[in-house]
C-alpha cells in the first residue's frame, strides 16, 4: 500500500477560472489505493477528444484558458492531474515517483476511459511522458499539439536545466508562487497562488521535488530506452497532424529545444510564436494557442 496525502478540498475553493467538475478513479491498475483526479469537460460523445497533460510543478489548472476553447467547438477534454499534483493523491515517499509509474498511470487512464480520436496536448513533463504514449496505442491518437517540451535522451540537460533543478530541489519548501511568477511572465498573483493550492506544506511536495531528478542525463537511467523509441516513432512512423507553439521567453525548453523537436517530428510545420510566453506558455498564450490549433486542424465549429 502506497502511503499518500490528500489535499483538503477547501484548498481548491474560489480558484480563478477553475470551476470544472472533478472526476476521480481509485482502482486504476498499478495505482491501487490512490485516488486519481481528472477533468472531463465537453460532450462525452464528441468525435474528438483532447488529452491535456501538464508538467512540473503544475496541474490541470494550467489548461483553464484552453479547455473552454476546445469545448465551445464541440470537443471533449480530458485533463488528468499526475500523481503528486493537483487534486490527485500525493505519495509521501519520493521513491514512488518513477518515469514508468507515471507513464503507466496515463496508459491505464486512457484504457479505462477508452479514449479515441485523440489530440495529444503536451508541455514540460506532459511531453516527456506523453510523447511516449502514442507508439503503444497508435490507433487512438490522431493529432499532436506540442508546447515547450522535449524527450529524455540520456544526455546532459545543460546549465539552464541545472539551475531550474536547483530552484526546486534545494529549498526545504520551494515557493511555487515565486517560481511561477519567474517562469510565467505577467501571471497574476491570484493565478500564481493557485499553483501552490495543492500543497499545504512541504510534506505534500515529494513529487515536486522528485520530478527534476527524473530527467535522465545518463544513457542507462530509467526512461531513456522508452524515450528513444518514442523519438524514432515520431520521426518515422507518425501519420497524424501536428501543431507547435513556443513560449519564446523560455530559456530551458524554448526555441532552441523546440527547433530540435520540430525537426524530429515527421510533418511538423512552423511553430506559433508566443512572444511573451515563458516556460508555462499556456499562461500567456493558452487561448490563442487553442484557437490557432483548432483552425490548423480544421476543427473549428
Amino acid at each position: 500500500m502506497i502511503q499518500a496525502l490528500r489535499t483538503p478540498e477547501h484548498r481548491f475553493e474560489n480558484l480563478p477560472d477553475y470551476d470544472f467538475k472533478p472526476n476521480y478513479i481509485e482502482d486504476l491498475k498499478g495505482c491501487e489505493g490512490l485516488r486519481l483526479h481528472y477533468l472531463d469537460e465537453g460532450d462525452r460523445n464528441a468525435k474528438n477528444t483532447f488529452l491535456l497533460l501538464h508538467g512540473e510543478p503544475s496541474w490541470s489548472f494550467l489548461y483553464r484558458k484552453m479547455i473552454p476553447v476546445f469545448t465551445a467547438n464541440g470537443h471533449r477534454v480530458i485533463a488528468p492531474d499526475l500523481l503528486g499534483f493537483g487534486k490527485s493523491d500525493k505519495p509521501i515517499d519520493e521513491e514512488t515517483y518513477t518515469f514508468h509509474f507515471h507513464r503507466n498511470y496515463l496508459l491505464q487512464l486512457i484504457e479505462r476511459l477508452d479514449l479515441n480520436n485523440m489530440t495529444l496536448v503536451v508541455q514540460d513533463w506532459g511531453g516527456l511522458l506523453g510523447l511516449t504514449l502514442p507508439m503503444e496505442m497508435e490507433q487512438r491518437f490522431k493529432r499532436l499539439l506540442i508546447m515547450n517540451t522535449a524527450l529524455i535522451n540520456g544526455q546532459p540537460a545543460g546549465p539552464v536545466f541545472a539551475k531550474w533543478k536547483d530552484e526546486i530541489v534545494s529549498p526545504k519548501n520551494v515557493d511555487l508562487v515565486q517560481l511561477f511568477k519567474k517562469h510565467a511572465p505577467g501571471i497574476s498573483d491570484a493565478d500564481a497562488k493557485a499553483y501552490e493550492a495543492p500543497f499545504p506544506d512541504e510534506t505534500y511536495k515529494a513529487g515536486v521535488r522528485k520530478f527534476p531528478k527524473l530527467v535522465a542525463q545518463e544513457p542507462h537511467l530509467e526512461g531513456v530506452d522508452t524515450s528513444l523509441k518514442a523519438a524514432e516513432f515520431w520521426n518515422t512512423k507518425w501519420q497524424g497532424d501536428t501543431f507547435m507553439a513556443v513560449g519564446m521567453k523560455d530559456d530551458m525548453l524554448g526555441p532552441v529545444v523546440m527547433k530540435h523537436m520540430q525537426a524530429l517530428i515527421k510533418g511538423c510545420p512552423e511553430w506559433l510564436e508566443i512572444a511573451e510566453g515563458g516556460h508555462f506558455v499556456q499562461e500567456a498564450g493558452g487561448e490563442l494557442i487553442a484557437k490557432s490549433a483548432l483552425e490548423y486542424f480544421n476543427l473549428i465549429k
